[in-house]
């Protein structure tokens, strides 16, 4: 069985193709207000948990810096999160294609066919919500996301050989009250072990489907990168992996 697999693992892996790059980070950055080009998002993409702050007036960074940062560690354990606004670009490429990896951004197919940025955005706004609102700080913040990849699982990868739901981020923390950024942005690789063949539909029998997975797996991510000194570290998964790095 196991030598079945890895065959099936490297016959797909001969037709693979995407982009990826390796991220560094450093939590050594002092706690103070960075200032950088911003982009404003819309009503739409804003849920305010709690707390008298309008919603669309955060500000989040437009683009990743070449080595991303962390948060202060004068603040870890310490936040409370009044807002999370999450940006999912248009620029982002969506593919439909049912192969084994397909080119493209964001690959999603748990939802009806539609509008598959809205779709991504509202497993993040979820997510996201979800993992901190027991957080119970002395630091009111927001916390403004832009997505960079959403690549889950086409039908034909989640049926066979499964694969690796590869996720990526950009994070900004921002004073509640003044806007201010607290960190400067920080790129985090969220990739998770993206179920096949019988394991996949055994899953989906108990209920524990793709989004399932992906939101409980952000929640626990957001939660590590607001309460842990060295953030989320991403996991180590192997062949798949290594072909979103290609």
């Amino acid at each position: 069985m196991m030598r079945m697999k890895l065959i099936a693992a490297l016959t797909v892996g001969v037709a693979l193709s995407a982009c990826g790059s390796v991220d560094f980070a450093s939590r050594n950055a002092p706690f103070e207000v960075h200032n950088a080009p911003s982009l404003a998002f819309a009503d739409n993409n804003t849920t305010t948990i709690q707390g008298p702050y309008e919603a669309g007036t955060a500000q989040a960074y437009q683009t990743a810096p070449t080595e991303p940062t962390e948060m202060p560690v004068q603040i870890l354990n310490r936040v409370s999160v009044q807002q999370v606004n999450v940006l999912v670009p248009q620029s982002l490429r969506v593919s439909e294609a049912n192969r084994y990896y397909p080119s493209g951004d964001i690959v999603w197919r748990e939802d009806p066919i539609g509008n598959r940025h809205a779709q991504v955005q509202q497993i993040f706004q979820n997510a996201l919500a979800a993992g901190t609102q027991n957080l119970d700080g002395d630091v009111p913040v927001v916390i403004d996301v832009v997505v960079e990849r959403f690549h889950a699982l086409t039908e034909k990868a989640r049926y066979t050989v499964g694969g690796v739901h590869s996720i990526r981020f950009n994070m900004v923390i921002r004073d509640a009250e003044t806007g201010q950024a607290l960190s400067a942005p920080r790129v985090v690789r969220a990739d998770l072990d993206g179920f096949g063949g019988q394991q996949a539909i055994n899953a989906e029998a108990r209920g524990v489907t793709q989004k399932v997975r992906i939101s409980n797996h952000l929640a626990e991510v957001i939660r590590q990168e607001l309460s842990r000194p060295e953030g989320y570290v991403n996991a180590n998964l192997g062949f798949f992996q290594a072909v979103n790095k290609i």
